[in-house]
């Protein structure tokens, strides 16, 4: 008998259900909105002032999920995208510096499908409520439609009711109140100055993120309440769309260690399973999405598991795979490349709109090609290409041929924020040294002896990053300073890896990247 029990144990454990650990994502995908066509699972967050903008994700089991596009191929609001500014010395005299748009962009966007279109909703705070459609997810998108030309709204969701009228539900800039719209059929206008359906400082303070759902003959609102950080879940419910609306606390920390378990969106899978996905803020991974069971009570969701003797439900840390229908994947974000295309790979996002006559990946076939604009910091820097970075921790390398740079010219890999650093090139009087960049101040190190040179960048779950470099073809790497605390929350978003380009004189020089490679450390779910 005892030979046939390692054979039982492992018959047993094919059997068992599969299990997912949270965070689904360990990235920077906040105020995530999702929704279900078929067999698919989209997924969309905010993107500030980072351009593209609004990326779409896919999964099949909810877990696991890859990037397919994005909505906006530029942010085309108003100037300051395109960080308007001096490109040559004379223009530094003659032309005002524009000024950016950090924090601004994109804004806890929202997604659904309606007769055959997926309609994306967002808000920008200082421009207004914009929407675009497409029949795929992947694109193309249609040009923004301004909704609602009024600034300082935010979070705005669409819901098509069963009579086929369009509503808008959003809130103003600060959290709350919640303000309800009629819209035209096709979504692109609203049609009234709004009804505040919801206004409860006291009971339900800093309201926000609302998105509309219909169930069993009531009206949903699930929106967060008490802020970013230690906030809560509620959801909201009446007969009638207009309220008025009764609404308890449906997700909060409980005995678990997730403060803040916040802003996110529901769905159902085809054998009728709720899960709710949502973020939770951690410093300088910016806000990460968990996944949550839901689970219907007398016509009120508890997401997570319940807490007894309440109403609410807390965060899972592991739980049995969504019955999606499908076997989980082996999706998994994107984040290395060999730029060996002739597009950027989908992870990639610039840092405001870029100057296209300032890159390529043709001019030398299977690099990136980067040429250096005019600025004085980092954060002035046009063509500044950034991706999300990945926890809960990652070694992220690069490869530089420098052989093209000229005097006041820097390049190398950042951890970009409001408190950049970063390891790269500096060259200056004929020479190319070295550098460690820490918040604007420069420390040289060797000069640098070849054309080529391998950058490095450790980030740990402590949040800090190790910087390294290698000159002789990535066998050995030398460290660069000790290691640097990121920047804990940088204009709404997290730190993220950058390669960068920019010259302090007025020759341009340009550098060339052969590859970027990411390595993800400790990933849940792998």
């Amino acid at each position: 008998m005892r030979r046939f029990l390692p054979l039982l144990a492992l018959l047993l454990a094919a059997a068992a259900p599969a299990t997912y650990t949270n965070p689904i994502l360990h990235a920077d995908y906040s105020d995530p909105d999702i929704t279900r066509v078929g067999r698919d699972y989209y997924l969309i967050a905010s993107s500030f002032h980072f351009s593209p903008g609004i990326p779409v994700l896919r999964s099949r089991d909810l877990v696991h999920w890859k990037i397919i596009g994005h909505v906006l191929p530029k942010l085309p609001f108003a100037p300051q995208y395109d960080m308007p500014g001096p490109h040559s010395l004379t223009d530094r005299v003659s032309k005002p510096v524009g000024g950016t748009r950090y924090a601004g962009g994109v804004w806890a966007p929202s997604i659904r499908h309606h007769k055959g279109k997926f309609y994306v909703y967002w808000a920008t705070p200082d421009e207004g409520v914009f929407m675009a459609t497409a029949r795929h997810a992947e694109g193309p998108w249609s040009a923004p439609v301004k909704v609602i030309d009024q600034p300082m709204l935010e979070d705005p969701a669409p819901f098509w009711d069963d009579d086929g009228r369009a509503w808008l539900v959003h809130s103003r800039h600060g959290a709350g109140p919640l303000i309800l719209h009629r819209m035209s059929a096709d979504g692109t206008r609203v049609l009234d100055a709004g009804k505040v359906i919801v206004e409860d400082k006291a009971r339900l303070p800093i309201l926000e993120g609302p998105k509309l759902y219909k169930r069993n003959g009531y009206y949903y609102i699930f929106a967060p309440i008490g802020g970013v950080e230690k906030g809560a879940q509620v959801a909201l419910r009446a007969r009638n769309i207009e309220g008025p609306y009764e609404h308890r606390v449906v997700l909060q920390q409980g005995s678990t260690a997730l403060e803040g378990p916040h802003q996110g969106g529901w769905v159902e899978t085809p054998s009728g399973e709720g899960w709710f996905a949502h973020f939770n803020s951690t410093g300088a991974f910016g806000r990460i999405v968990h996944l949550q069971p839901v689970k219907w009570v007398d016509d009120w969701p508890v997401i997570g598991t319940p807490i007894p003797g309440t109403s609410a439900g807390q965060p899972v840390a592991t739980h049995a795979m969504p019955d999606t229908g499908s076997p989980p994947t082996r999706d998994r974000l994107q984040a290395s490349d060999s730029f060996a295309g002739r597009t950027l790979g989908l992870q990639w996002e610039w840092n405001h709109n870029p100057d296209d006559s300032g890159w390529s990946l043709t001019e030398r076939p299977g690099f990136l090609r980067l040429r250096a604009l005019p600025a004085e910091h980092l954060v002035t820097a046009r063509n500044t290409l950034t991706q999300i970075l990945q926890g809960p921790a990652s070694r992220i390398t690069t490869r530089i041929d420098a052989s093209r740079m000229a005097d006041g010219q820097r390049a190398g890999l950042a951890l970009f924020g409001v408190r950049p650093s970063w390891i790269g090139l500096v060259r200056e009087n004929g020479q190319t040294r070295v550098t460690l960049g820490i918040e604007g101040a420069e420390t040289p190190g060797p000069v640098l002896a070849g054309t080529s040179i391998d950058l490095r960048a450790e980030v740990g779950s402590d949040q800090t990053v190790q910087y390294a470099y290698s000159t002789d073809g990535g066998a050995s790497f030398q460290r660069l300073g000790d290691p640097i605390a990121l920047a804990k929350f940088s204009w709404w978003k997290g730190a993220r890896p950058a390669l960068f380009s920019f010259t302090r004189g007025t020759a341009g020089g340009s550098i060339d990247v052969d590859m970027f490679d990411v390595q993800t450390l400790g990933a849940s779910n792998a």
